[in-house]
């Protein structure tokens, strides 16, 4: 899928203009996986749409990650879409989990874009009550919900994401993205590995359906 079709696919019902402008002004990027797109304090001067790939955003304390959402194709990081209205510098981290493929719009313009187009704003707001309640939802599983069963829910959410049945992951990227330690990890996948909810394997993680 070109930009033009890309543009006209996640902005739809918007007017010819719009589409030629934005196609115009945006840029069309392809990252490689395990690479930083933006971080903590650092300047926003482009808002990122995913066209193809995954990104992880999330924020560190103390050297420890705590996961808030990934990016999917099609969507947008909305805490980069936030900052453009305060002091325009990220309070995030996000970084490719593969290879991805990425739609920049300035900021410049899209601040233009807003009061010529305002449908814009109902875009980016229906993506911002999604996140919100993705965040709300994680932050609900960190404090009521017991670890084992914050990384099989994990578990299946990346399996599924990924069309996969066995999910390539180690314990220490499922430890960082939840904010534990890698022991506290493996000793709970070992457990459920002796329950016969998982097996496990050079291959990877995969659940047994019972």
């Amino acid at each position: 899928m070109d930009s033009l079709d890309f543009i006209k696919n996640k902005f739809k019902n918007f007017d010819e203009d719009f589409y030629r402008e934005v196609n115009g002004e945006c840029i069309t990027t392809t990252v490689e996986a395990k690479q930083e797109l933006i971080k903590e304090g650092q300047k926003v001067t482009h808002i990122p749409i995913l066209i193809s790939g995954l990104v992880k955003v999330f924020t560190l304390n103390d050297g420890k990650e705590l996961l808030y959402y990934y990016i999917e194709p099609s969507e947008s990081c909305i805490m980069t879409f936030s900052s453009i209205f305060t002091d325009k510098t990220s309070r995030i981290y996000a970084c490719t989990e593969e290879k991805s493929e990425v739609l920049l719009l300035p900021v410049s313009q899209f601040l233009m874009w807003l009061i010529k187009y305002p449908q814009l704003n109902q875009v980016f707001f229906l993506e911002y009550d999604l996140r919100y309640k993705t965040m709300m939802d994680t932050i609900s599983q960190v404090v009521f919900q017991r670890l084992d069963k914050r990384i099989f829910e994990y578990l299946g959410q990346r399996i599924k994401r990924s069309g996969n049945p066995v999910l390539k992951i180690s314990h220490k990227k499922i430890a960082e993205d939840l904010g534990t330690a890698r022991e506290v990890v493996s000793r709970i996948l070992k457990k459920f590995e002796k329950e016969g909810l998982i097996t496990q394997s050079s291959s990877g993680i995969e659940i047994i359906n019972k």
